[in-house]
């Protein structure tokens, strides 16, 4: 009897994305395993980020279909897909630069009853609790993150690794089962790096899968057992980081000057 196939966690099939005449992303289709950190990689205008959108909700696609968890969410706004599990960080970080660090993330925090009008006049025991237990899921992300020390600065005051682990537990208050990183090696210094790369591990050791869009090869092939690489708006490959690597068509997109 064959094994059992857990089912992916998000999928996208023959997804298109065209501006008037133009197709940034054609006919692409992926699928990420539970628990997985897959890389998407390719040279600069291949359509990664028009893909990250599509996926994350902010742009719809022309065609295809996108399923997270199993549920058709093609059409579903990318809000509905924050609170369906689904995060996504950007390539540049804009925290509330005047808000501490622990005021950043309690604004992420999904769901209060005191978002509500009249809630706040009927159920203010309830609103009191929540707003103590994210205050302590916001101290315990930050310690994740190794940012306790910082809770109570400003964020204005961080430098860009340290707003790249901020994004990221950001995200994290809204408790994904999937986060697309988008580009985080950007503007970090090497030993921030070195952190920001030891926190993801971490993070995908509690469960959380990854989809990382990034141009740091080092990082993609220490995180990723599975990369996938776009040319053109299209899938040019996909497989191991060592044989991507070696894939002649690879060393063509980058070197030869793939379409931007």
């Amino acid at each position: 009897m064959d094994a059992e196939v857990t089912p992916p966690i998000l999928e996208a099939r023959s997804l298109t994305r065209r501006f008037g005449g133009i197709a940034a992303v054609r006919d692409m289709s992926l699928s990420i395993a539970p628990g997985e950190i897959l890389g998407l990689i390719g040279p600069n205008g291949a359509g990664k980020t028009t893909m990250f959108d599509l996926l994350s909700g902010s742009v719809r696609p022309s065609a295809g279909t996108i399923r997270l968890k199993g549920r058709d969410v093609t059409r579903e706004a990318a809000h509905h897909r924050l609170a369906q599990g689904l995060g996504r960080t950007f390539q540049i970080p804009r925290p509330f630069p005047d808000l501490t660090c622990t005021e950043n993330l309690l604004i992420a925090r999904q769901n209060q009853t005191g978002e509500r009008l009249f809630a706040n006049f009927l159920a203010s025991r309830r609103i009191a609790a929540e707003e103590r237990a994210a205050r302590e899921k916001a101290h315990e992300i930050l310690d994740l993150m190794l940012l306790t020390r910082l809770a109570d600065e400003p964020a204005r005051f961080l430098s860009g690794g340290q707003r790249k682990l901020l994004e990221l537990a950001r995200v994290m208050m809204a408790d994904p089962a999937l986060i697309l990183l988008d580009e985080p090696a950007a503007g970090v210094n090497p030993s921030l790096l070195e952190v920001l790369i030891d926190r993801i591990q971490a993070i995908n050791a509690r469960g959380v899968t990854f989809l990382l869009i990034e141009h740091n090869i080092d990082m993609v092939t220490r995180l990723c057992s599975r990369l996938i690489v776009m040319a053109n708006g299209s899938l040019l490959c996909e497989g191991a980081p060592d044989d991507v690597a070696r894939d002649p068509r690879v060393i063509e997109a980058y070197l030869g000057g793939a379409a931007a």
